[in-house]
């Protein structure tokens, strides 16, 4: 087990982030508690305040600047507080400012809370996840919570998170990867999703597709992002389908031609100049892909 290494930083960090933006009586409020847990922290009195923070602080988003952006990146790779809101950023605070004990200790209030936990409380939670001490303690806890059906709750976990990406093992990452496929979030905002590529993952992508598209079901075009490294003379004739799709789809083939060895996957992206060329430029994109889907599911 682990202690984060910067936590006291991280802590000095979303302090100011947060009394930056509070107004004076929520301000009153976080210095009780400040206060409070100082003078004499009580388990009891800890929790209390976890759940009625919602009484006293708005959930407005958090709009961090460039250069709260590029702090928080330096404290913790990954680490993305401005999709939080502020009642997010002052329970993640409250977290931060449990006295130091050992790890099971610290992981038994994290599970307390998470019995009890309404959306909110468990959306929080696990964003936190990314700067709160003894990471490896929540490796177990955050691959059972991947089985949610909560969307919310599914993603916090998944999205702009990069506690995924470092501590979960691969069948693990995959399991999380393949439900958000069929859950069809944007899976560009997973962190850290070309570096866990892997064949096993590949795979599974590829049989889903077959099932999908046996059911005259799309196929979320992203997905092809986690094939396109392992693409063989086997995967030909579903990335050649891909292209022959829509606009989209075709554009999502091209770029997982982009990422493959597969002398066959150049010749298929030789073929498209135009397409190509963007590739190359960096102007076609897998964030592009998944944010063009994402209007589309909304139209």
């Amino acid at each position: 087990m682990v202690l984060h290494e910067n936590l006291s930083r991280v802590k000095e960090f979303l302090q100011k982030v947060i009394k930056e933006r509070l107004k004076a009586k929520e301000q009153r409020w976080i210095n009780d508690q400040e206060n409070k847990f100082q003078n004499n922290f009580e388990l009891r009195s800890f929790y209390i305040s976890f759940s009625s923070a919602a009484r006293f602080i708005r959930r407005d988003k958090l709009q961090l600047s460039e250069k709260e952006l590029a702090e928080a990146d330096a404290l913790q790779k990954g680490f993305q507080p401005q999709y939080w809101n502020l009642l997010q950023g002052v329970r993640t605070y409250l977290l931060l400012l449990v006295p130091s004990m050992d790890p099971e200790e610290y992981k038994n209030i994290f599970n307390k809370l998470q019995e009890t936990a309404d959306l909110d409380e468990q959306v929080t939670l696990y964003s936190a996840l990314p700067i709160l001490p003894y990471p490896n303690a929540f490796i177990k806890q955050t691959a059972e919570g991947i089985r949610t059906n909560i969307t919310h709750v599914f993603d916090a976990i998944a999205l702009n998170n990069p506690f995924p990406a470092k501590y979960l093992d691969e069948p693990a990452w995959n399991q999380m990867v393949l439900k958000a496929v069929f859950m069809q979030r944007p899976l560009y905002r997973i962190y850290g999703a070309d570096e866990r590529v892997n064949p096993d993952l590949a795979g599974m992508l590829i049989d889903f597709a077959h099932e999908r598209w046996a059911a005259n079901r799309m196929v979320l075009p992203e997905l092809w992002r986690f094939v396109g490294p392992f693409l063989s003379n086997n995967y030909l004739t579903d990335i050649e389908k891909v292209i022959n799709g829509d606009a989209l789809e075709k554009k999502a083939g091209l770029l997982a031609c982009a990422h493959s060895n597969l002398p066959e996957a150049q010749r298929l992206l030789n073929q498209f100049p135009v397409i190509k060329k963007d590739i190359e430029s960096g102007k076609l994109n897998w964030t592009e892909i998944g944010k063009k889907y994402q209007r589309v599911l909304q139209e």
